[in-house]
């Protein structure tokens, strides 16, 4: 098993480090679940390198609420130093560690040739693909107050469809390898009466772009209470030929390779044997 998804800071805690001690730590922990390979994938928000490239995206949105929220949720994060990060994971993989160098990208809408130019030059492994916000509503951040009530303000169908454009631009944009939890949008448990569009659009969307799909426990330990992707779009990446990674999201020591057994289970039922793991963003497959 592989866990292709780890942060190293909780949302709301500054970034300190890394240390190699700390990739150390996760290491043990994933060896310990069955897990051979762990990829590092930080949000490219907390640097402050894609703070001076991205920040003020929110701008674009309507409303003025969800721009401070989103301003002010950007300006807690944006303080580490990418290539202080690299350079750390990269000491780890010289030093035997089961590591690979990755980051999670979320979706910029219209900027992602910026990201593009952004990372470009890093000797990434692995780059995971991610939508969090629409617009400047960071729908996944539903414990703060001002995102919650839109949660109760807007329509399902209408949060499911934005979200379905914002991951087909993403990917179309080819910057990434990797769609993370790819039906996020289903985070607090809302789902539209007939998903099965959507799941068809998110299913075409990796096709056409050659990224893998994640299969991920972090869906467990949110309000939904179950795995990304649900069956339904599982049994469609399947059908589709698109290779999967594992992963836990998790954002410490602990929770490194959360209920992978039960990914196992549900990629088996579903017909998978592999897995697909990268270095410098060169595919391979491995099995489950």
């Amino acid at each position: 098993m592989l866990d292709y998804h780890l942060h190293l800071w909780p949302h709301g805690r500054p970034s300190e480090g890394p240390t190699l001690g700390q990739l150390a730590a996760y290491c043990e922990q994933a060896q310990a679940a069955g897990v051979t390979e762990i990829a590092l994938t930080e949000h490219l928000f907390r640097f402050v390198q894609a703070d001076s490239a991205l920040a003020g995206f929110w701008d674009d949105d309507p409303d003025p609420a969800l721009r401070s929220t989103m301003a002010a949720y950007w300006a807690e994060h944006a303080h580490a130093d990418l290539d202080l990060y690299v350079s750390v994971v990269l000491e780890a993989k010289a030093a035997g560690l089961p590591v690979v160098l990755g980051l999670e990208v979320d979706h910029y809408a219209g900027r992602m040739d910026k990201v593009a130019a952004l990372l470009d030059g890093y000797p990434f492994d692995v780059l995971l693909g991610s939508v969090h916000w629409i617009g400047a509503w960071g729908f996944d951040d539903y414990d703060n107050p001002v995102v919650a009530a839109e949660w109760d303000n807007r329509a399902i169908e209408d949060v499911w469809r934005r979200y379905t454009e914002a991951l087909e631009e993403l990917a179309d944009s080819r910057v990434c390898d990797v769609l993370a939890h790819p039906d996020l949008c289903k985070v607090t448990g809302r789902l539209p009466r007939t998903p099965d569009e959507f799941y068809d659009r998110m299913a075409e969307a990796a096709a056409r772009t050659g990224m893998a799909a994640e299969v991920s426990s972090a869906g467990f330990r949110k309000p939904v209470g179950e795995a990304y992707p649900a069956p339904p779009l599982l049994a469609r990446f399947k059908e589709h030929g698109i290779p999967v990674t594992t992963a836990s999201d998790a954002h410490d020591a602990p929770t490194v390779a959360h209920r992978s057994a039960d990914l196992r289970t549900l990629l088996t039922a579903a017909g998978y044997d592999s897995l697909r793991a990268y270095d410098r963003r060169r595919p391979t497959d491995v099995a489950l």
